[in-house]
């Protein structure tokens, strides 16, 4: 039976990367908030973006559950920055008897901050690939994001 791992952690914390890498374990698909955004909005959807984001996930929730009824594993490469979106999107899976997990990518402050900085000098301004980490993306990271409970999680991957 096919199953969807939900990727949790701050923004530049690896969660791409280790979705391909699921991926490629798995013969997944890979469902990305960032990748329909960045391609709608390319040079940012400004005060709009958290509503756009949340109507690409319910895009995405229906997409998902049409890949997995097809036998296919989902990897949704979102951030998960809340308990209440986490526990939502649990409960989601859960009444629609599908296996889930949550895989929280977690990283020490330095290499986190060695990341941001990496990123945004490798970012690419005609075509961006990923979101620029400016100061006020920091902030709204630091704010939002609360670390999950080991209980929350099926596993935990130490950057």
């Amino acid at each position: 039976m096919a199953k969807v791992v939900m990727t949790c952690g701050k923004i530049c914390c690896g969660k791409s990367t280790y979705a391909r890498t699921l991926r490629d374990e798995l013969g997944a698909v890979i469902l990305s908030i960032d990748e329909i955004t960045l391609s709608l909005f390319p040079e940012g959807a400004g005060d709009l973006h958290d509503i756009y984001a949340l109507r690409a996930e319910k895009y995405l929730l229906s997409l998902a559950l049409q890949i997995l009824s097809a036998g296919t594993d989902v990897i949704l490469d979102w951030g998960l920055w809340t308990k209440a979106q986490r526990s939502r999107l649990r409960a989601f899976w859960n009444e629609n008897h599908i296996a889930n997990e949550i895989h929280y990518l977690k990283l020490s402050p330095s290499e986190w901050e060695r990341r941001i900085s990496k990123r945004n000098a490798e970012i690419n301004k005609q075509e961006p690939s990923a979101y620029e980490v400016d100061e006020g993306l920091l902030k709204k990271t630091e704010s939002l994001f609360e670390e999950p409970s080991e209980e929350e999680v099926d596993r935990i991957v130490v950057q």
